[in-house]
């Protein structure tokens, strides 16, 4: 048994149309010499015949628009089942020209930013469903310029003919005969066109054609506008995840501890160094409490939380050091911000801090090298560039030593002997200082500095015994506040000649120090010094012999020297007004 394909009522009604049109046509056919028959029959029968025909041809007519709104509806629901731009632009252009028999079509849309009045093609395509490259359109501007600009649709059967643009070149050189454009309207605005043409058979388009595509038009323009949309969003979405990308990566790469809490005091993100700093990780941070993170420094951060919270002031640079359970004592800065929405809704707090505490250690241990070396030293090494060897240069060398401090060390408890002993090279280390001179050594009671390096000094020798005389002074002044048993007194010997200053050690441990014969002698000199007295060798004299008061003495025989050595006692300085600077 045969399957019977199913038929539309307007297919069957066209056919039945159609068999009883043939029927009459037979009728007449068969009877064109009139006999037998009544009189007006013929007549009848051939005016039924055209009006049957007449009706077949509408209801060909009304089926192929059926089948065509059928299409539209069919291929609507396509183009809104994707929101790929690309992929819709493509399905809507080949439904158009396939819905109008046109040769080709383009699609215009108005250009994105402040250029609003612009149109760029978006896909051109032709009836083989072939794209047009947009080199290769040419098309009629004047009429898809005015369709943009009125929002009205335009139809000419023949371009070429019609009075409306027989004037317009393009339409002249470009052939253009039928053509039909109509406006992509979204909530009444008009954002792009729909252009299609036939340059071979005019008349191909009429005012159904128009409709139909003027409804296409209003669900392609929807469907557009949605793509367009998602198309944007997506692409934003991208921007907002590659962004979000980068700030997790920078947020994880900062040296810098970060944490924000909520309204409550409840914290809802660290990163990397605040796990590191603090000692613990992420899970055991996020979602505690800040006084259950930082237990050692919630009683004065919360002393300026409230006012970072209620007046949205930030506080920065708050400094504190406190013991941390998993690090010990530690030193953390704090930098407090009021952390807000994009609509400047208070959502927490977001807290920023340094670990300063290695950076403390480091400064404790500059400071006391600072206390052993002059500032100009220490700005003058470069850590990367130090080498062990020396530079010969002039120097003046001082000795000084506290006489009597071995015996006087076996009558004191030894935690007041170092308390005194400090207090004694204290005055002597600032007497040096004062003068720019740089401390070389301890050694027990007594101190080895000089002068004239790293830093020149013309009057180095000059300055060697005005520190000289001020430790004199100094300790004076100290007696003034020790118990008669505990005053001593400085025994010093200052002599002037070439030495080498500079590095001196291994790769590991260096000492910046000065060698020579010079510094044995100041020593020796000052070995042989009596109780509060200064000693300076005549080569110390002779640079300074116009500034100084002294008192000659007999040569000393001095331990290691072949030849007696000639001294002066220092009594004090000739230009009393002069500061030393």
């Amino acid at each position: 048994m045969k399957n019977k394909i199913s038929e539309s009522p307007d297919e069957s009604l066209g056919k039945q149309v159609e068999n009883l049109a043939q029927v009459v046509e037979r009728m007449r056919s068969s009877y064109s010499d009139g006999r037998d028959i009544p009189e007006g029959v013929l007549d009848g029968l051939e005016h039924l015949s055209i009006r049957l025909k007449f009706l077949s041809n509408k209801v060909k007519s009304l089926d192929e628009q059926r089948q065509q709104w059928a299409s539209l509806a069919s291929i609507g629901n396509v183009i809104n089942s994707s929101l790929e731009l690309s992929e819709v632009l493509c399905v809507v252009m080949d439904a158009i020209v396939s819905l109008t028999g046109a040769e080709r079509g383009v699609l215009m849309l108005r250009a994105d930013g402040p250029s609003t009045g612009e149109l760029v093609p978006q896909i051109a395509r032709n009836w083989e469903q072939e794209s047009i490259e947009e080199a290769d359109l040419a098309l009629s501007q004047t009429i898809i310029k005015r369709v943009f600009e009125d929002g009205q649709p335009i139809l000419t059967t023949n371009a070429q003919q019609d009075p409306r643009f027989d004037t317009q070149q393009s339409i002249i050189v470009h052939n253009l005969r039928a053509i039909l454009c109509v406006p992509l309207k979204v909530k009444g605005e008009t954002t792009g066109v729909i252009y299609v043409d036939n340059r071979i058979r005019s008349g191909i388009f009429t005012s159904e054609k128009l409709g139909l595509l003027s409804a296409f038009a209003n669900q392609a323009a929807v469907a557009i506008d949605n793509a367009r949309m998602y198309e944007s969003v997506r692409k934003s979405f991208e921007e907002v995840r590659e962004l979000k990308r980068l700030m997790d990566n920078v947020f994880a790469s900062m040296a810098s501890g970060v944490i924000t809490t909520d309204l409550g005091e409840q914290i809802t993100l660290c990163n990397r160094a605040s796990e590191r700093i603090l000692g613990v990780a992420s899970q055991e941070i996020i979602g505690k409490s800040l006084s259950e993170v930082l237990p050692s420094f919630i009683d004065e951060l919360s002393e300026h939380l409230p006012s970072v919270r209620i007046k949205e002031k930030q506080r920065v640079g708050l400094e504190m050091t406190r013991p941390c359970p998993q690090r010990g004592t530690v030193t953390l800065s704090f930098n407090l911000s009021p952390l807000q929405d994009r609509v400047d809704q208070l959502q927490g707090v977001a807290i920023v801090f340094d670990d300063l505490t290695e950076k403390k250690r480091l400064e404790g241990q500059q400071r006391l090298f600072g206390r052993m070396v002059p500032p100009q030293v220490i700005e003058q090494l470069d850590p990367d560039q130090l080498k062990l060897g020396g530079l010969r240069t002039e120097i003046t060398a001082l000795f000084a030593d506290v006489e009597g401090f071995t015996s006087f060390s076996e009558t004191v408890p030894p935690e007041r002997l170092m308390s005194i002993l400090n207090q004694y090279l204290s005055v002597a280390v600032n007497a040096v200082m004062d003068q720019y001179g740089t401390i070389d050594k301890f050694m027990g009671d007594a101190i080895m500095a000089w002068f004239n390096a790293p830093v020149p000094q013309p009057d180095h020798t000059l300055r060697a015994t005005r520190a000289a005389l001020n430790i004199q002074q100094a300790v004076l002044a100290l007696h003034r506040d020790l118990p008669p048993e505990f005053r001593l007194f400085f025994r010093i010997g200052i002599h002037t000649g070439d030495a080498v200053l500079g590095l001196v050690g291994t790769e590991a441990r260096v000492n910046y120090t000065a060698i020579g014969d010079v510094v044995n002698t100041a020593k020796r000199i000052q070995e042989s010094a009596g109780t509060g007295q200064i000693l300076i060798s005549r080569q110390a004299f002779e640079k300074v012999a116009n500034q100084v008061q002294v008192r000659s003495l007999e040569p000393l025989i001095l331990k290691g020297k072949r030849q007696p050595v000639e001294v002066h006692e220092l009594l004090g300085l000739r230009l009393s007004g002069d500061d030393g600077t």
